[in-house]
């Protein structure tokens, strides 16, 4: 179809919508109703078919699927990771060894090999320690808990493997690719943004400033507010982490294997396709398939591991099943997202950006405004896979038209999904810290904004410059 502002309507129809309601998912619903009204030229019950068999088409895709069951099975190995004791096991090992104000800062950031599996995992495995041994040590209570987030986030977003973040960001990007019509490696691309991910590098950098020469943060706490509801307690989720035992040997185990096998799968899925060296290999891999292969052998083996050490089967069965549920919510983003991006892609989304901003928005400043617009919209989203869904069919459509380099500007993407899910008060890793630490969420947002606006600004700058190199 000859792209036309018809093809803009859907993602103007999500964004204020988000905006307003403060979640992405209904927005995303409408915004495909709406394509699939446009498609069918005001059919009503047309447009409805239209909007289930698009969505549909997408969770068909092989893919898809690929992406999809890579989320489930992750969320499904942490889930039993936490049931077996490895979490807590890890908890009571390391603390008993904290005794001093800068073994805990340092803690902080050594503990990031062995829990940056996800934001949520890694929070959740900090935090009961930090918290049980801070009445040591004078110390700003906000700055600790900025120190996990820090830690975690920016961290998490820069890693190539093993995240289930990593399947999500491979995955967005290879439907931007598909949308344009570029032949080009997903994951290549992917791997080749994570340095531009300039919010992120700058954040992690001004971080680690903070905590090892000592600089404030903001003013001097003062005395604490408590939060009237903590939904931790609400969940659970405490009470039945108290009654596992631990054993730091169960989240060491599946952590190890996972490295193991994952650059394993990378190797033999390049060799299979062609490669004529290892590092070829990589290159040439499927990664989705080589990831998905690698967890799913990790789950076997670990489960065999946790039998032989006495863990009941009913528990790990229902607790892969449990954590799995966990990110059904990001899946059910995901299969949204693709949905409305073919619904815009069939109402010619792509050419009409090419042929209006690709004709007047230099290219030099193309990674700065994707940023710039994507940390407005993920500010008030609260999420980074949401912005992430909704800008990079944007970011690569402008790269493409206007010949700004296409990695630096998915690179900025993510950064702008990054800024959101780290700065503002509604992401899920602030709601969560703060309720894991007892600080009141609003003061703890406000806390680490001025910091979160300092690295978006230099990263904003950092995006205006380095475009001059690529000329």
């Amino acid at each position: 179809m000859e792209g036309t502002w018809l093809s803009l309507l859907p993602f103007l129809v999500i964004i204020p919508l988000a905006i307003w309601l403060k979640e992405i998912v209904p927005g995303l619903i409408i915004g495909l109703i709406v394509g699939a009204f446009c498609l069918e030229n005001g059919n009503v019950l047309a447009a409805m078919e239209r909007a289930v068999n698009t969505l549909v088409k997408t969770m068909s895709n092989f893919e898809h699927i690929k992406v999809v069951a890579f989320l489930y099975l992750f969320g499904s190995l942490i889930g039993m990771i936490q049931i077996a004791g490895g979490v807590k096991g890890f908890v009571q090992w390391i603390g008993g060894r904290l005794h001093s104000k800068q073994r805990l800062l340092l803690f902080i950031w050594l503990t990031v090999p062995f829990t940056f599996f996800m934001p949520m995992f890694r929070i959740m495995l900090l935090s009961p320690v930090i918290k049980s041994i801070l009445g040591k040590f004078r110390v700003d209570r906000r700055r600790i808990a900025y120190m996990i987030d820090v830690s975690t986030e920016p961290i998490i977003v820069l890693l190539p493997a093993a995240t289930a973040f990593a399947g999500f960001m491979e995955s967005v990007v290879a439907g931007a690719l598909a949308q344009n019509q570029i032949n080009a490696s997903a994951y290549s691309l992917f791997l080749a943004s994570l340095p531009y991910n300039f919010f992120a590098v700058i954040a992690l950098v001004l971080g680690l400033m903070t905590t090892f020469m000592n600089v404030r943060i903001g003013s001097k706490e003062r005395k604490r507010e408590k939060e009237t509801t903590n939904p931790f307690h609400q969940l659970g989720l405490r009470k039945e982490l108290a009654l596992v035992a631990g054993e730091p040997l169960h989240l060491f185990f599946p952590l190890f294997l996972m490295f193991v096998l994952t650059f394993f799968f990378f190797w033999y899925s390049g060799m299979k396709n062609g490669a004529a060296t290892m590092i070829d290999a990589f290159s040439k891999a499927d990664a989705t398939l080589a990831m998905l292969m690698a967890l799913f052998v990790t789950i076997i083996i670990t489960t065999v591991f946790y039998l032989i050490r006495r863990q009941p089967l009913h528990e790990l069965i229902y607790h892969f099943f449990d954590g799995g549920n966990q990110l059904m919510a990001p899946i059910g983003m995901l299969l949204l997202v693709w949905a409305v991006s073919l619904a815009a892609d069939e109402l010619g989304f792509s050419a009409y950006v090419s042929s209006t901003l690709g004709t007047w928005l230099p290219k030099e400043v193309v990674p700065a405004a994707v940023f710039a617009a994507g940390s407005f919209i993920s500010y008030f989203i609260g999420t980074s896979w949401g912005t992430w869904g909704i800008f990079m069919p944007l970011g690569v459509t402008l790269a493409a038209a206007t010949g700004a380099p296409l990695p630096m500007t998915i690179g900025a993407v993510f950064a702008s999904g990054t800024f959101g899910a780290f700065a503002s008060p509604l992401g899920d890793t602030t709601i969560t810290t703060a309720a894991m630490m007892d600080l009141n969420l609003m003061s703890y947002a406000k806390y680490k904004l001025r910091i979160s606006l300092l690295c978006a600004i230099l990263a904003t700058a950092a995006y205006l410059i380095a475009p001059i190199f690529f000329a």
